[in-house]
């Protein structure tokens, strides 16, 4: 009798499954905040100071006091020069001080004017007349309005980025506590495999093709955070995948492969992860994607996939292997690193084509946003055509069955959110 087929796993249950076996890694390193860029905080930064330290001009011009600028018209004796990185001294009634963006507020002043909107008079040097009457407070930036002092400036679990190593250095930390890096090993399984530069174009053998999951599966794992050990393309027999896999378990926190996980003969990476450790995930209701497998190796036996290497098999076609990285891996490197669960990359927008063809799988459509507010399909969706990825800035996610008319709305998935 032949054995039934076992249902495809819905995505939802595959990722709750997958993030259900992660242990944050153990160990910090502290480097230089001028060097943190895309590393993920072990610790709260917090502010010793506050953001701006005193009041402050936000414009180049006159500080004042309000009460003496209630009218266009009025005339101030200018009594101090106060640039940037200096202070003034108390102003008294009737004076005005020259200022420049960034100095402190004098004592006495409460208000800043522009100096478009003041009136020099040559024959009296020290003096300025207002084109308009003045409000207190105005263009003053105010003693901790951007940072108070003691407080959670970036979280910890947040992933750093330009704008974050610009305010750490707001607040002086020239270090910061970072996670250490997944160490992720990664290879290609495929005999018809060839790297780009070893044959040349004229003379590929009928069958080769050339490695393109080998480039940007190494590209979104460096960018996720990763130190990765690049372990090249294995042959497509079990013994060699075995041993490629048991020695890259000893080092590495986190193996990914590309093909070899599906059902036919010449596929070995299922088998071979099976026999030195668990799969607990294998073959995902998705489209395209659909061969991807998760567990975690041991040769020694060991049983708990915290003490060992995690696996992640990722499908041989282009599209396959891109799209699951970024619907699986990325959050799975995500929690790895200990960062904080974020909401959810999608938005509503509407379609602007019909979809009439459904699968009973999820499916994830490369699109591209247009200038109508609109998404456009990339016309060949083939798992094996990598030009879609790279028409398109993002996915559509399209339920089991689901029919799509021009105007429909949809939940769009910008390929941004896994690039960062």
């Amino acid at each position: 009798m032949t054995k039934a087929a076992q249902p495809l796993m819905p995505l939802d249950v595959a990722i709750a499954t997958i993030l259900a076996q992660v242990k944050i890694l153990e160990g910090v390193d502290t480097v230089d905040t001028w060097d943190a860029d895309g590393r993920v905080l072990a610790e709260d930064v917090v502010s010793e100071i506050a953001v701006p330290a005193m009041d402050n001009t936000s414009m180049d011009g006159y500080a004042v006091r309000s009460v003496d600028a209630t009218h266009s018209g009025a005339r101030l004796r200018v009594t101090q020069r106060i640039p940037a990185g200096s202070h003034g001294t108390l102003l008294q009634a009737g004076e005005a001080a020259r200022i420049f963006t960034g100095a402190p507020i004098p004592p006495g002043a409460d208000a800043v004017v522009m100096q478009e909107h003041v009136q020099t008079d040559v024959q009296l040097p020290d003096q300025v007349v207002l084109h308009q009457s003045v409000a207190s407070g105005q263009w003053i930036r105010r003693a901790g309005e951007d940072v108070a002092k003691g407080a959670v400036v970036l979280s910890k679990g947040t992933r750093l980025q330009p704008a974050s190593l610009g305010l750490a250095a707001s607040i002086g930390k020239h270090r910061l506590k970072v996670m250490r890096k997944p160490r992720v090993a990664l290879l290609s399984t495929g005999n018809e495999l060839v790297m780009p530069g070893a044959v040349a174009p004229a003379d590929m053998k009928p069958g080769a093709i050339y490695n393109s999951n080998r480039f940007f599966l190494r590209a979104l794992l460096l960018r996720s955070g990763c130190d990765v050990s690049d372990l090249g393309i294995v042959a497509d027999q079990k013994q060699a995948t075995m041993a490629t896999l048991a020695m890259a378990s000893q080092t590495h926190d986190l193996i990914v492969s590309s093909g070899g996980v599906s059902v036919g003969e010449e596929d070995h990476v299922k088998p071979a992860v099976e026999a030195l450790g668990v799969l607990n995930v294998w073959q995902i209701a998705m489209k395209p994607g659909k061969p991807l497998a998760f567990g975690w190796l041991n040769a020694a036996g060991e049983p708990d996939p915290h003490k060992t290497c995690y696996f992640m098999g990722l499908p041989g076609n282009p599209v396959s292997s891109f799209v699951t990285y970024l619907c699986v891996v990325w959050p799975f490197l995500s929690a790895l690193q200990g960062m904080a669960p974020s909401a959810s990359p999608a938005y509503v927008l509407p379609v602007h084509f019909d979809w009439p063809r459904p699968d009973k799988r999820r499916e994830f459509l490369r699109v591209r946003r247009n200038s109508h507010g609109g998404l456009d399909l990339f016309p060949n969706q083939s798992s094996g055509v990598l030009t879609s990825v790279v028409w398109g800035d993002g996915l559509i996610d399209v339920a089991p069955g689901q029919v799509l008319r021009h105007g429909d709305m949809v939940a769009y998935w910008p390929f941004s959110h896994g690039l960062s």
